[in-house]
């Protein structure tokens, strides 16, 4: 059976491609047996991976496929900080960002991306609370940027 860091690995997401902040903040603060993870956006080997606003840029399935490469550079950002993703109990929340054109309706789909990623990762536990935000920008002209709170062992 496979670990959490070999599953996140197995889904094509290195865990050693750790995304740099982009500006002055802590990637995660953790407070008792609470991690919160700052916001990630669809980062790759240093470079942006998906820009633009979603559906005229990026349509939902490829807006899904940054959602979900921003969510695995969340748990990146927390296994740096942690040592490991085991341990992570559970996924508290995940608040998801969309890069939209005034008239997108479907930021929840976009999200869906992050979270079947997350479920993938940590099965029933990676599922929690959840927010879908529609938003005019993003930065670094960003489609998708992903948040976490998350539960842990101390």
């Amino acid at each position: 059976m496979l670990n959490r860091i070999e599953r996140l690995e197995s889904l094509g997401y290195p865990i050693d491609d750790v995304p740099a902040p982009g500006g002055l903040y802590k990637p995660v603060t953790v407070i008792d047996n609470i991690a919160y993870v700052s916001g990630a956006v669809p980062v790759a080997r240093g470079q942006l991976q998906f820009a633009g606003k979603v559906p005229s840029d990026l349509d939902l399935a490829v807006a899904q496929r940054a959602a979900a490469l921003c969510a695995a550079n969340n748990l990146r950002m927390a296994c740096q900080t942690l040592g490991s993703l085991d341990r992570i109990t559970r996924v508290l929340r995940l608040t998801g960002f969309v890069n939209s054109e005034p008239d997108f309706a479907d930021q929840h789909l976009v999200i869906n991306g992050a979270s079947e990623l997350l479920k993938k990762v940590f099965g029933d536990a990676g599922i929690g609370a959840r927010s879908a935000v529609g938003v005019a920008q993003l930065p670094l002209g960003s489609a998708v940027e992903t948040e976490l709170i998350l539960e842990i062992r101390r």
